[in-house]
């Protein structure tokens, strides 16, 4: 069966995380998508296309993965996009929380697509992009949390 997963979240900035979970879905589907999305509740540090940017040049080396920017619904992308599944990622029970709703939502919106969640490895799973940037913010250092290429966006932008 030929399953195309869409991986969609802001993205603000990708981190290891994020990359843990799309290196994982690119050896367990046939193509993955990640959809850098805007979100109406939250204020990015970096706009839409340098988040794709980042994301493109953090995940060049996987062949079956592709970066799109979106805004809207994420079922609508899923559907114009041909993915049968969407993938989101689970750090928490508060993570599954929100996302259980969203998954009933997306259901009754798009049943035909399926959802799927994964939670990062365990030398990861403690990552979010708000810390990456809280620790960037006050000089800590984040590089070990994202690429060298998102490494120097936060370098710049705190500078």
């Amino acid at each position: 069966m030929h399953n195309i997963v869409l991986y969609p979240g802001t993205f603000d900035p990708i981190t290891k995380g994020h990359l843990n979970i799309i290196q994982r879905a690119a050896g367990l589907f046939t193509e993955v998508i990640v959809a850098v999305g805007v979100s109406s509740s939250k204020t990015a540090l970096f706009g839409l296309e340098q988040r794709v940017a980042l994301a493109e040049q953090a995940l060049e080396h996987l062949e079956n993965v592709s970066v799109t920017g979106y805004e809207g619904l994420t079922v609508d992308l899923a559907l114009e996009c041909g993915a049968n599944i969407i993938l989101r990622g689970l750090r928490t029970g508060s993570d599954f929380e929100y996302e259980y709703q969203l998954n009933w939502m997306n259901q009754q919106m798009a049943p035909e697509l399926e959802t799927i969640f994964l939670a990062p490895s365990q030398d990861v799973t403690g990552i979010s992009s708000t810390l990456v940037k809280e620790i960037a913010r006050y000089g800590g250092d984040y590089e070990p949390f994202v690429s060298p290429g998102v490494a120097q966006a936060l370098e710049d932008a705190f500078a």
